[in-house]
């Protein structure tokens, strides 16, 4: 039988649909993907507290401090520590490039314009936290499968995943040295 009288008219739609989407070798960024975007997802709301409270997006012995604990849970997730500690560097650069994005774009603003922020220590920093664990699940599961032509497959999986250019940017930021195993 011959694959378009076994399939229903939608079903061989969807199907020729698929064959343009990102190959599977792409797909295999997805899961990562999504932790990062999650951990990007939270970098408007420690602008917002840094805009309020007048701290600088710099924050030395904060990245010290996740960085330590990165390298101590590296192997619990069958990770190099200089793989993970390189990973959660350009996780926390790709943060700052949006933040600081964010503050340039409010500096012309009152500084009660913004929406009351939430508090960084007692909210933002524990999400962060649990976003480690994730993260570092999703990228030791990631370097466990082959990855012929990482870069290229990297660049098709990061394409479609926001027309948003600071997004993009910070995608791109976040990965940066993915392909590059240690």
């Amino acid at each position: 039988m011959r694959l378009t009288h076994a399939l229903p008219p939608f079903a061989l739609t969807l199907a020729l649909a698929g064959c343009t989407a990102a190959s599977p070798t792409a797909n295999q960024f997805a899961p990562l993907l999504d932790a990062i975007e999650q951990r990007l997802d939270l970098a408007r709301s420690v602008a917002q507290h840094k805009w309020r409270n007048d701290l600088p997006v710099e924050a030395p012995e904060r990245e010290r401090q996740v960085l330590a604990k990165v390298r101590l849970e590296a192997a619990d997730y069958g990770l190099s520590p200089a793989r993970a500690t390189a990973f959660f560097t350009d996780q926390m650069e790709a943060n700052k490039l949006i933040q600081y994005a964010l503050l340039d774009r409010w500096a012309t603003l009152d500084p009660n314009a913004l929406a009351a922020p939430r508090d960084l220590a007692s909210e933002l920093r524990p999400r962060l936290d649990k976003l480690q664990a994730s993260l570092l699940f999703e990228l030791a599961e990631l370097d466990r499968k082959p990855m012929p032509d990482c870069t290229r497959n990297l660049a098709d999986a990061l394409a479609g995943r926001t027309d948003n250019e600071l997004r993009h940017l910070a995608l791109v930021r976040a990965t940066g040295q993915l392909c590059l195993k240690q």
